[in-house]
């Protein structure tokens, strides 16, 4: 999971070091370049300071809240009056993980924070919600399927996906089958729909953004597949959908499939 820092060089080293090697973290120099790697890159997870640029602000902070709500922030910062007065604006907006430098931001501190803030990731939730679905596969295979949700960018075929698991292809898509899931492209690319559902929930992408950010070549595939599994463009499901309904709708769509198993077996 890639860990946004947009905060003063010294503690970005101090927060790669302490998210090592579970968390690589990318840095942001200012505001401008943390707004643009958020939508350029498969960020789940910000660090931030309101003292990034100088003076102590909340506005850029509440901006990013503003235009990518789904993204869970972290304000690491020094404690000074400027700074409780902000921290007590952002607050206000819902963000309650803090951490002050020279204070509380040993390492462990850092990677307690860092795992209780994935919880609330995009990948995270959507893996919970096919956590059921995925338990009965083999662990190894298990294991790659979730990465694979966790940035789908990074293995876009059922052939890379089986490669990681050290399995063939053709036993990748037999434990598929025994499951009475669709086959493996299906499943794989309805994950990244569903994905990119949540992303499209956040006013701050756009769907060009967000096709980016999934590893799609063309925006058009994208939406071919949201018309394929959900029966709308992207734009329409941005605006018509909760994620529990785009997962219910996609079920649906494979439900004939796992009644045909279940009729074979």
């Amino acid at each position: 999971m890639l860990v946004l820092a947009a905060v003063p060089v010294i503690q970005f080293h101090k927060l790669r070091r302490a998210a090592a090697p579970r968390f690589p973290v990318v840095y942001a120099r200012d505001w401008a370049d943390a707004l643009a790697v958020i939508r350029a890159r498969p960020v789940e997870l910000a660090a931030v300071d309101p003292q990034l640029e100088g003076s102590a602000s909340a506005h850029e902070i509440e901006r990013l809240r503003m235009l990518f709500p789904s993204l869970p922030l972290i304000v690491y910062t020094a404690l000074s009056p400027a700074t409780g007065a902000v921290l007590l604006a952002l607050g206000q907006t819902g963000i309650r993980a803090v951490v002050f430098t020279r204070i509380d931001d040993h390492p462990a501190r850092l990677r307690e924070v860092l795992a209780h803030e994935e919880a609330r990731s995009a990948s995270r939730q959507l893996l919970d919600q096919l956590a059921a679905v995925l338990a009965p596969l083999p662990s190894e295979l298990r294991w790659v399927v979730e990465e694979v949700l966790r940035a789908p960018a990074d293995l876009q075929t059922v052939q890379q996906v089986a490669a990681r698991a050290r399995v063939d292809r053709r036993t990748f898509e037999r434990w598929f089958a025994r499951l009475g899931l669709p086959s493996p492209r299906h499943f794989l690319a309805a994950a990244r729909v569903l994905y990119a559902h949540r992303l499209l929930q956040d006013p701050g992408f756009t769907v060009e953004d967000v096709a980016q950010r999934l590893g799609y070549a063309q925006t058009k595939t994208l939406q071919l597949h949201a018309r394929a599994y959900l029966g709308l463009t992207a734009g329409e499901m941005r605006l018509t959908l909760e994620p529990r309904q785009a997962l219910e709708r996609i079920a649906q769509g494979f439900a004939p499939q796992r009644q045909a198993h279940a009729s074979a077996s």
